[in-house]
């Protein structure tokens, strides 16, 4: 596995808002890919397939506000329209006006909105968008124990209580039965999540899932009404988005360009990094 510190050695930051935000990028000749990543990580979890990507494409990844290496206020009104703006803010700094965007769980949420904007004549240029295990359908969406009791009124007082052992408990259950993580995988993972105190934030980041509520019309019309090439790859025993979240995108999307894996979990990037490489080549081809 590749180290925390291996992986930020060469990222650059950028100052959003009077926040600082870190980013990792491969610049060449080619397609810009734009990489946004799930709630609770960051960037990190692009690192399996980070180089065979390379080949392809100029990528771009960021720590979104709130997570990895990016800072971490507290208090702070985060909100999704909030990141859609900043992955918008980035890009511009970068000149980046049009990209292939693929995206995972709570990302899947932020290029949602990013896709309404595009569909709306604003914002980036989305030249395609495949999505990975998240919730883009909140009445399919089934969140853990943990996930809901962080969204109620004594969500505060969850994080403030957030340990190593609750947090490794709940996040190792959500892989599939032959990919689990290692101790060691799990604790690096907890480096993550808790460096600058972002634990003691979940419960703020977490009302996202209310947003996926308020607005779904605008999100999930986003996606039916969007005319460049869309895909799905979902990790079938997910418990939060596996085969039901599959079984409403065939339903009420699309039944194209859909590739699912029967025994990967919710990050199928981590779990079968090869997999999902190949299935996206077969997606942009």
């Amino acid at each position: 596995m590749m180290s925390l510190h291996d992986w930020y050695a060469d990222t650059s930051t950028f100052t959003w808002k009077n926040h600082r935000i870190v980013y990792k990028i491969h610049e060449g000749e080619k397609p810009w890919l734009l990489l946004i990543h799930g709630f609770p990580t960051a960037s990190y979890d692009w690192y399996k397939i980070w180089k065979p990507l390379s080949e392809r494409y100029s990528l771009v990844a960021l720590d979104m506000l709130g997570f990895g290496y990016s800072d971490k206020p507290n208090p702070h009104p985060y909100s999704i329209m909030q990141q859609a703006d900043l992955v918008e803010d980035l890009l511009a700094h970068l000149n980046i006006s049009e990209c292939h965007l693929l995206a995972h769980d709570y990302g899947d949420t932020v290029a949602q909105e990013l896709i309404a904007r595009d569909n709306d004549g604003k914002g980036l240029n989305l030249k395609s968008v495949c999505l990975l295990n998240g919730g883009i359908f909140p009445e399919s969406h089934h969140p853990l124990p943990i996930q809901k009791m962080l969204m109620s009124p004594i969500g505060f007082i969850l994080s403030k209580l957030l340990n190593q052992k609750k947090f490794e408990k709940s996040f190792g259950r959500i892989f599939g039965p032959d990919t689990l993580l290692t101790a060691e995988e799990l604790d690096t993972y907890w480096q993550l999540v808790s460096r600058g105190n972002g634990h003691r934030i979940a419960h703020l980041i977490i009302r996202y899932m209310r947003e996926r509520v308020h607005n779904r019309e605008r999100w999930v019309g986003a996606l039916q009404t969007f005319t460049q090439p869309l895909g799905l790859i979902n990790g079938l025993v997910d418990p939060i988005s596996g085969q039901v979240m599959v079984d409403r995108y065939r339903e009420i999307i699309t039944t194209e360009n859909i590739w699912t894996m029967d025994r990967i979990g919710h990050y199928p990037q981590l779990e079968a990094p090869e997999e999902v490489v190949k299935c996206y080549e077969e997606f942009m081809r």
